[in-house]
């Protein structure tokens, strides 16, 4: 299993998700449709299906131009406003992709259409998430249609159960300034900014992992003191909706 990011817009993520076993790929959010084709073009390996994370345009745009330029595309998603979507998902759902095995994850917070792609390939491999506009490198999306109560949930009831080292696609190349923003408010913390430093000199910072988003993501780190300290809350529902609140403004 190969992950291939593919930069759409100007800052957003496609990707490319390669089955080398069964010669199998699968797009993400192809929003900029010719720019995808043409990456799997280069791969030689037979396409027939997208991932959506989530409705808003700069993820799901693409989709009826996708579907319009490869006939019979299968076309996943979290609800109806999915442009072009042939399968809804729900919670738990799982499917597979050739040879990997693929399970939905809804992360209500920043949308209500919003699905996670936990996907695992060979056994002794490390799995991944596509995770869209929920989880971002050391960062969370918007809450355009949830609650801090949602968010949290997704994120530290959801994602932070998978297992630690599966690694994190997220939707928008948002690190650098998602990280000076954690600094912010976690200013102790070694592991950050050992992350911040490494990822300031990188021109794609994907994939960070669920361990690394652990121990450097504030948004994941709700209950610790540092953090309550930052927001002036102690419950972790309080603590990321005040942090959230804090990075709107940052």
């Amino acid at each position: 299993m190969r992950v291939i990011p593919v930069p759409c817009l100007s800052d957003n993520y496609a990707y490319v998700l390669v089955d080398d076993d069964t010669k199998q790929v699968t797009a993400i959010d192809p929003v900029e449709p010719e720019k995808v084709l043409a990456v799997i073009k280069d791969t030689a390996m037979s396409f027939n299906t997208v991932l959506t994370t989530h409705h808003h345009t700069d993820h799901s745009g693409g989709n009826t131009r996708m579907a319009a330029l490869v006939p019979g595309l299968c076309v996943y998603g979290g609800d109806n406003r999915i442009p072009a979507m042939t399968q809804q998902l729900k919670d738990g759902d799982e499917f597979t992709l050739g040879s990997l095995r693929v399970r939905a994850i809804q992360t209500f917070g920043h949308t209500t259409s919003s699905i996670c792609y936990y996907i695992r390939g060979k056994d002794g491999e490390k799995g991944v998430v596509f995770t869209g506009d929920t989880l971002f490198v050391g960062g969370c999306g918007r809450l355009f249609e949830g609650s801090p109560e949602d968010m949290h949930e997704s994120l530290n009831e959801r994602l932070a159960k998978l297992p630690a080292d599966t690694l994190v696609y997220a939707g928008h190349e948002y690190t650098n300034s998602n990280l000076r923003f954690a600094r912010s408010v976690d200013p102790d913390n070694q592991e950050l900014k050992e992350k911040a430093e490494r990822c300031a000199k990188l021109a794609c910072t994907m994939p960070s992992s669920i361990a690394e988003e652990l121990a450097t993501n504030p948004f994941m780190r709700v209950d610790q003191p540092a953090l309550q300290i930052a927001a002036s809350r102690t419950s972790a529902i309080d603590v990321l909706g005040e942090l959230r609140r804090m990075k709107d403004s940052f």
